[in-house]
């Protein structure tokens, strides 16, 4: 019996270091410390709108939203902060590659009842001390559904500021997290 008592309270004990030592959600980044500031650069446009074929849509000025929600999503984590280029310990390069909508669900009357806009870039981040580049990710997305008719019914425009900004967050996730 007291061997079982022990057995319990050395195990229980074990099993809460264990607990103890588990992955969990931090707020705090996970880039080497020396790392504080960072640079986005001005994005470069490069979809091809006049390729056969191509569904890619022409919004005006889209490479600076982009960058804006990328920028405003760096202020908002605040684990990096945002400087110009010779203060900057990191330098985000980044192009858009492709704007899609395409078409979810359609309706017994065939009209189009759902959406999906997809915003596609690749991007690189480079290590300013160690004039290295840290990462590359060759086609990176963010995007967001939405519906034309209904109670959950938006407007293109408000999917694409929240396809924008679910781009921003992603981004912010990969540089933070360095995974």
């Amino acid at each position: 019996m007291i061997l079982s008592r022990k057995f319990v309270s050395v195990f229980t004990l074990l099993l809460f270091c264990l607990s103890s030592l588990s992955c969990g959600y931090s707020t705090s980044s996970l880039l080497p410390g020396n790392l504080k500031t960072i640079y986005i650069e001005p994005i470069k446009n490069s979809i091809d709108y006049t390729a056969e074929g191509a569904r890619n849509l022409y919004i005006p000025l889209l490479e600076v939203k982009v960058r804006n929600a990328i920028v405003n999503r760096f202020l908002l984590d605040g684990n990096l902060k945002i400087v110009e280029q010779e203060k900057a310990d990191l330098v985000l390069k980044a192009e858009l590659l492709s704007y899609n909508s395409d078409e979810l669900r359609v309706s017994d009357e065939n009209t189009v009842d759902e959406y999906r806009i997809t915003i596609t870039i690749s991007m690189e981040l480079f290590d300013v001390p160690k004039k290295e580049v840290r990462w590359r990710e060759a086609s990176f997305s963010g995007g967001e559904t939405y519906n034309v008719a209904g109670s959950l019914a938006k407007s293109e425009e408000t999917a694409r500021k929240e396809a924008t900004e679910d781009l921003a967050r992603r981004v912010v996730e990969r540089t933070i997290e360095d995974w």
